[in-house]
This record gives C-alpha cells, structure tokens and sequence, in this order.
C-alpha cells in the first residue's frame, strides 16, 4: 500500500513528477467572498481530482488553497473536535449587486499578502494555472486570484473550472482566463482543451480520472475526504447537478478503502463524504466500503455534509453505517409537501421508514438533522412551518437551508420571476441575502426564523 506523502510544512511545492520533460500545474482554490462561510470539512474536491488525475499523467503538480488553515503564520479560529470551525476573515465593501444587503460582507480564508508572497518563492514557475470555482456568487475570489497570478506570472496561461465556470460560462468568460473548462475535466474535449494550452499533446486519462483525490498537499489536516461517486441519478427541479456532472458514476470501493487507510496512517480520524447520492446503488460502492472499514477495525469517524436520500436507509445499511463510524448525519428531508415536493424523491412513508432504521441501528437524535428547504420561489411561509414542526417531531434538529437560485435548473426561470435582485448578475444568486424571499434578507426576520427552527 502506497501511503500519501505530505509536505512537511505547510507551504507550496512541486510534487515530483516522471523523468524527462513534463509541466508543472498549480492549483488554486481561491478565497471565499461572502456574507458567510463555514468550514463543514471543506476541501476542493474538484480541483484535487484534477491535480491527481494530472499527476498520474506525469506532471508536477502544486497547490495552494487559500482556505487551509494549515498555514500557521496566520491566527485561525479554533477548529472544533472532528475538525469544523470557522474562517479567518477580512471585511470587505460590499460589491454593487448587494450593496444595499444589510450584512457584513468579508473575504474569508488565509491573508492574500502571505498567499502572495509565498507564490513567488515557488521555483520553478508553473506551466499552467489551474483554477477552481464553487459557488457562482463567490467569483469575486476568482478575480482577485487571477490577478494576483497575472503581476506575477503574466505570460503563464490561466484555466479556470468548476461550478461557476459550468453554470455562468458567458461570465466566467468575461475573466482575464485563458480557458474556461465547462463540465469535468476528464471529458475529453476539456481534456484536449487543457493540454492544447500547453502546446501539447493530451496523455491518455488515468483510468480512475474524476474519481481519485490527490488530498496529500494538505500537512497536518483534521480530516479528509471520500468522494465515492460523481453525479446524481435524480433531477431535483432547484438543482443543476446533471450539468456539472451528466450521469452517474461511482468509484471501486477497494481503491477507496486504500484511500480511507492511507489517511488513517497519516492521523486522519474524521472523513466526510463528498457524493451527491452516496446512497444510491448500495452494493455498488457504499455496503463494500463499509464492510471493509468494519473488517478492518479502523476508528474513524463518518460524517455526510451534503444529506442522505433517507428513502435507501434501510435497517441493514443503518447498521452498517452504525458500525462503520457514522457520526454526522444530515437528512434531505427538505419539505413536508410530499406530494408536490419538487425533488420527488421522498414519502412520508419512507421519512418516517427511514427515520425508525436510523433509531433502531443505534443512532442518537443528537446526531442528526434534517434540511429543511428555505426561501423557494413562491414558498409559504405555512409550508416552511410545517416542515419545522414535522422534523422536530423526530426529537432532531432542523437545519434551514436557504434556497439558492441556480442556472440551469429547472426552477431557475421560476425564481427570476420572484427574485428582487437582476440573476443575471451571479452575485444575486447568493442564498445568504434570500433572494427569492419578498424583501430579501433582514435581520428581524432571521432570528424569527432562527428562533422557530430552534423551537424558542
């Protein structure tokens, strides 16, 4: 078993690459510009899988990820047990689409002069710039790191990928970036495009492409990562997922066993799920894994960030997940509308199914949440009741998850007819400032809203 070598300081290197000519790719994941952020075991996925993917090509590969708390030249808020917490933060004005927002916008992540200065020690200079893009109404992060990397690299070519380059191709486009890749890499038109801008030839893809993360850049991390799938076979209407990843594909669950065992003899006890519907097609990738973590005896802890589809919790994957460490557990519940639910992807018959299994495999109430979905284009406020009322029935936590309009999707018309600010502009689509909420975001309705889903 090959076990991940980590940098022994945080810091930007070149990892080595094969014998003889091959480029050097930089990654970068940029600074989150927002009203808020937390860290709920963040990594950039995306740009991990591409590093890995490139390094097995032969390339020397570098990141540096604005929002690794690894740098300890800067104070970072206390991380909690399992390895969460909050961001360093700068206050920033807040740009012209929500300048009237009455919150506080700020730059979170690690100070752009030390991300700066530490860039130019690199040496070599890069090939190519690879860099990452999450939500549409964070490019503000995106401009300042193509700026930073065009004072110093000014002929290097610049890629830019990702969820906003996906969603908001024409606007990314208006980027000073040299590409911008729509969709996953390991397409093989992306992949052609990517090596065409360093005059080269593409290799042939790794056959894991897309599906293995190269997670070693990051020295003395708290916790890690397992993306077991790429795409979601649902067509949840608020959703464009099938544009960023068409179909549905998982990974050998042996490869990530040897994953989940690497980082455990590298310290790491907390990993998160990164899957979309890590649920979905059981025996194809998550009972395996499972049972070979069990088999195994390794300790860790588990924990599901993007929600589980509680219709595939039956008794014996509940209990599998109970002995393989689960320890956050998030539920798409969403909204107790069951019949004209805009996912149709959950009974009241299986919420309440669901909900008996994850009990009886010894689960505890205080391990779990429930999404509820929040500020959709013509929601009532009845219905948002409703659902609050129904998961704390359960003795759990609501979580409310503010709606977010997203291109692409199929309710995404629907909201510009109720959004207060122009969706042309992807800093409106920010859930933060409600944007499909009649009058947009105040304080007072907030801790209304709070104070409801807290039962006060």
């Amino acid at each position: 078993m090959m076990i991940p070598t980590r940098p022994g300081r945080p810091g930007i290197t070149w990892r080595p690459c094969a014998e003889g000519e091959h480029p050097r790719i930089l990654g970068i994941n940029p600074w989150v510009y927002d009203f808020a952020a937390c860290n709920l075991w963040s990594r950039p996925a995306g740009l991990l899988a591409c590093l890995d993917m490139l390094s097995k090509t032969g390339a020397a590969t570098a990141l540096i990820d604005c929002m690794d708390r690894n740098w300890q030249e800067q104070p970072w808020p206390a991380a909690g047990a399992t390895g969460t917490g909050r961001y360093p933060r700068t206050v920033m004005p807040r740009p012209g689409a929500v300048a009237d927002v009455p919150r506080q916008y700020s730059r979170y992540g690690l100070c752009r002069d030390r991300m700066e200065k530490a860039l130019s020690r690199l040496d070599p200079s890069p090939d190519l710039i690879l860099i990452t893009s999450i939500m549409t109404y964070w490019y503000p992060g995106i401009v300042s790191a193509v700026h930073m990397v065009r004072r110093l690299w000014p002929e290097v070519p610049v890629c830019l990928g990702g969820v906003y380059a996906t969603l908001c191709p024409e606007h990314a486009g208006s980027l000073d970036v040299d590409l911008v890749v729509s969709g996953p890499l390991e397409n093989e038109a992306n992949w052609q495009k990517l090596w065409s801008l360093l005059c080269s030839s593409p290799p042939a893809l790794p056959r894991d492409a897309g599906l293995s993360l190269d997670t070693s850049f990051y020295a003395q991390s708290g916790y890690s990562l397992i993306m077991g799938s790429r795409g979601c076979p649902f067509r949840c209407s608020y959703c464009s997922g099938y544009r960023l990843y068409p179909g549905f594909r998982q990974a050998d669950p042996k490869l990530l066993f040897e994953h989940v065992r690497g980082e455990y003899m590298c310290g790491i006890r907390d990993f998160a799920f990164y899957d979309d519907a890590v649920l979905v097609q059981p025996e194809g990738m998550i009972i395996p894994l499972l049972e070979k973590i069990i088999s195994s005896g390794l300790q860790i802890r588990l924990h599901t960030p993007n929600a589980l589809h509680v219709r595939y919790l039956d008794l014996e994957l509940c209990r599998l997940l109970y002995r393989a460490g689960l320890h956050t557990i998030r539920l798409g519940f969403e909204t107790v509308e069951f019949a004209s639910r805009p996912d149709r992807k959950l009974s009241a018959d299986e919420w309440s199914l669901g909900m008996h299994n994850l009990l009886q495999a010894g689960f505890t109430r205080n391990q779990m949440a429930a999404y509820v979905l929040f500020g959709l284009p013509g929601q009532s406020e009845t219905e948002v009741l409703k659902s609050i009322r129904e998961v704390r029935r359960w003795g759990i936590r609501p979580e409310l998850t503010q709606y977010s309009p997203v291109p692409g999707s199929m309710m995404f018309a629907e909201a510009r007819e109720h959004a207060w600010l122009d969706l042309d502009d992807p800093l409106a689509h920010n859930n933060s400032i409600w944007p499909c909420v009649a009058g947009g975001f105040t304080w007072e309705k907030r801790n209304y809203w709070n104070k409801t889903a807290r039962g006060a």
